[in-house]
């Protein structure tokens, strides 16, 4: 067969130049068959190209059915050439094929771990690191396999391989001999390249051969089909391998050898919408692209590229109150153009764009820099699929969910307010929180206050390309969200060690509104709450199920079960609470002090007379207990203040007590960040409490207070910058105020005679005149 009938397109995966040259280069050869680096296994969902409804960046997922914890993406912009292949194959009802190693193979031999993905998404064609310095491509023998570009860049006298590709490549406007100076170039680089030996760190070195091997296998079935005009689309790293005298040096017989017995593992192919900026490279995305938003505009704006980028740029800064004149764009546009002709650049790039952005637009400052950078330079687009994309169950069930729901997925954070009183508001609540059960973050909750109360929801949401193969991995559990998320509950209920793991996920269960998980979660609550005996454990598990009993009214759910276990509870809690409080280090006490107000503060929060009363009696004979860790003590204290049983007068006297010459400086402190952590108002308004702890601060050793120093710094810490400011207001006026309260401290021995000589000199520095 001709040579010529055999035409290999080397490119970048992703670049808005290689995409528009190939797309011309298709153009002019009019081939009769496209092959494609791909995943053949992708060949039944291929027609979807054409759908309307498609709208890259999207992504192939190949992943493992069964269970699905492998899995590979391969993305595409609308500026991949890829993508323009098998458009432009499939809009002219051309035989297209990928024809890179199955998936099924790659997943069989690099075996991964549970829940590591196989391969990585579509390789570099190089890095976009520098090249080291002073390294010279004449080196006979080097390596030059990870940064093919950086050495080409050197050569051309550029500093890195990403921007010397950009000026080369993806700026051009024609596809004159571009893929014959690649198919040149990358051939001269693997002549210099020595055969690579796989390592542990990168055992994928080992399928090069392979995948090459079997893209040259596709190609020799294309020939032996009759094709006269084959186009061979691939990385540009492999189109040397791949030519007519390659397949003529490595024999078909020698190729089949290499692919002979390789295990397979059965795949499923689908499309699931994909985001620029997991098209970026900062993204960890192998292929990744600095600047996908940026390739996207010179895609689409070939003409008058530099001017419509800074109006998209001022229109984007004015959106945030910036002012942008019509002035200020004919300056930029004039430096940008300068930039490039003293860089010897034949068009203006983005560094040029980005400096003259930020001197001219922005003023030298940074800061709208870092917004331009996410909104345009990476752009967070979100594609879509059509709906006869293959899906599983779960998916079809979300999509029909978010639409019945109006609740739509957008690559960009924005922030949901959800009435809970509102039939459709709700419905959305229940679905975020089945999405988070399964793993599937869409949205994550805020905490709402002020008036909004517990009739208010604040989400979070963004959507992550990732999302669609957790909702896979997912479907094991069912077919609808409902359904699978109660699965979810079943068996992570059977997998509970612990009460407050219980409390904790029954909460999370009625928020979801799941009442058929329900009743088994709270038969194995009930159970274990029967046979817990670690009264921390009891504690922890109460505020949950406070919560729940709150959103009761809120959400119409059932919760009347939930009493029964609460009342339960709070027996065992104030049966046991006494001993578990005796004899507590500073760690356990610590510890046994948050669970104590957590439990304070979920029965008040249920706001149940006969708990109430019986909590605060047990608080009452808890301040009255011998040996109580100073933290709890005070605590205890402040707990029944602010619950009425306690008067003010005797705070007063417990204060004394515990900041009395006889107690040790060290419990003494611990009681005090007891009282007052969280708040200091009784402080600030109260003159008993304020002089006692002043008196006792005022009264310690130098040495032991820089001791306490800390402690007490830890404790104010927590008040509030108003509180904060009226306490140093108040010390500072504080001598004044002792001198009052105790004017027998005022010093006797005054010299009366001394002082009058210093009289004549204050009166001269204030201005006063005094006659004699």
């Amino acid at each position: 067969m001709p040579e010529s009938s055999l035409h290999i397109f080397g490119i970048r995966h992703h670049g808005p130049g290689s995409a528009r040259s190939l797309r011309q280069a298709l153009e002019g050869l009019k081939p009769d068959v496209v092959l494609v680096e791909g995943p053949p296994e992708a060949a039944p969902v291929l027609p979807l190209v054409l759908h309307a409804d498609m709208q890259p960046p999207v992504a192939l997922l190949i992943y493992q059915p069964e269970p699905p914890h492998q899995a590979a993406y391969y993305p595409f912009a609308v500026f991949s050439p890829e993508w323009q292949a098998l458009y432009y194959g499939l809009r002219q009802v051309l035989p297209v094929r990928f024809m890179d190693l199955p998936i099924g193979h790659r997943f069989a031999l690099t075996a991964p771990g549970v829940g590591q993905p196989a391969v990585s998404p579509v390789e570099p064609l190089a890095s976009a690191e520098p090249s080291e310095p002073g390294a010279t491509p004449e080196v006979p023998l080097v390596n030059l396999r990870p940064d093919p570009l950086g050495w080409l860049a050197q050569a051309a006298g550029y500093s890195d391989g990403e921007r010397w590709w950009e000026h080369m490549v993806e700026q051009r406007q024609d596809s004159t001999d571009l893929f014959a100076a690649i198919l040149e170039a990358m051939t001269a680089l693997r002549e210099t390249t020595p055969p690579e030996t796989p390592t542990p760190t990168d055992p994928d070195q080992a399928l090069e051969p392979l995948r090459e091997a079997h893209m040259r296998q596709t190609i020799r079935a294309a020939q032996q089909e009759g094709f006269k005009r084959i186009a061979v689309v691939c990385g540009a790293w492999h189109a040397p391998v791949l030519t007519t005298t390659a397949l003529t040096l490595m024999p078909a017989s020698q190729d089949a050898a290499l692919l002979k017995n390789l295990p397979k593992i059965a795949v499923a192919a689908t499309w699931i919408p994909w985001t620029n900026g997991r098209l970026a490279a900062a993204s960890g995305y192998g292929a990744g692209i600095t600047s996908p938003g940026w390739y996207g505009h010179l895609w689409e704006q070939p003409n008058q590229t530099v001017i419509r980028w800074f109006i998209r740029i001022a229109r984007l800064l004015r959106e945030e109150g910036l002012d942008v004149s019509s002035a200020h764009l004919i300056e930029a546009v004039r430096l940008t153009e300068s930039l490039a002709s003293l860089r010897e650049r034949p068009l203006p790039g983005l560094p040029e764009l980005d400096e003259a952005t930020q001197a001219v637009l922005c003023g030298g400052e940074t800061l709208p820099m870092e917004l331009i950078h996410q909104k345009l330079v990476i752009g967070e687009t979100l594609g879509t699929v059509p709906g006869t994309t293959p899906m599983v169950p779960l998916q079809q069930d979300l999509l029909r969910e978010q639409k019945r729901l109006r609740l739509s997925p957008t690559a960009l954070e924005k922030l949901l307010d959800l009435d809970l009183r509102k039939p459709n508001d709700l419905e959305r609540s229940y679905l975020l929180h089945r999405l988070n059960l399964l793993g599937v973050s869409w949205g994550r909750a805020e905490k709402a206050g002020g008036k909004s109360g517990t009739f208010h929801e604040f989400w979070r949401l963004r959507w992550q390309p990732e999302y669609a193969l957790m909702l896979i991995e997912a479907g094991l559990w069912g077919n609808t969200i409902e359904a699978a998320a109660t699965g979810y509950v079943r068996q992570a209920t059977d997998q509970a060690d612990n009460l407050p793991g219980l409390t904790g996920l029954l909460e999370q269960v009625l928020l979801a509104n799941l009442p058929q998980a329900v009743s088994h979660l709270m038969l194995t609550l009930q159970n274990e709450a029967a046979r817990a005996s670690d009264i921390s454990h009891l504690m922890g598990a109460l505020p949950p199920l406070a919560n729940v009993l709150r959103y009761g009214n809120v959400r119409q759910t059932d919760v009347g079960m939930i009493g029964g276990v609460v009342d339960g509870l709070v027996v065992r809690i104030c049966i046991g609470l006494p001993g578990a409080c005796a004899s507590l280090n500073d760690e356990a006490a610590g510890a046994m002090l948050k669970l104590l107000v957590a439990v304070h503060e979920a029965l008040t929060l249920l706001q149940n007379p006969p708990q109430l009363e019986m909590w605060q009696a047990v608080l009452v004979g808890l301040a009255e207990q011998a040996g109580l860790h100073g933290l709890l003590a005070g605590r205890i204290c402040r707990l029944l203040l602010e619950g009425g049983r306690l008067e003010t007068a005797e705070v007063a006297r417990r204060m004394g007590l515990a900041l009395s010459r006889a107690s040790e400086p060290a419990q003494a402190a611990a009681w005090v960040e007891g009282f007052l952590q969280g708040s200091g108002v009784l402080l600030v308004h109260d003159d008993r409490l304020w002089n006692l702890l002043d008196g006792w601060i005022t009264q310690l050793p130098g040495e032991l207070f820089v001791t306490l120093l800390p402690l007490l710094r830890r404790t104010f810490s927590t008040f509030t910058v108003a509180e904060r400011r009226q306490m140093g207001e108040r010390a500072k006026a504080g001598s004044a105020r002792s001198s009052r309260l105790t004017p027998d401290l005022v010093a006797a021995d005054f010299d009366a005679a001394r002082a009058a000589y210093a009289l004549p000199l204050l009166f001269q520095l204030l201005g006063i005149e005094v006659k004699v």
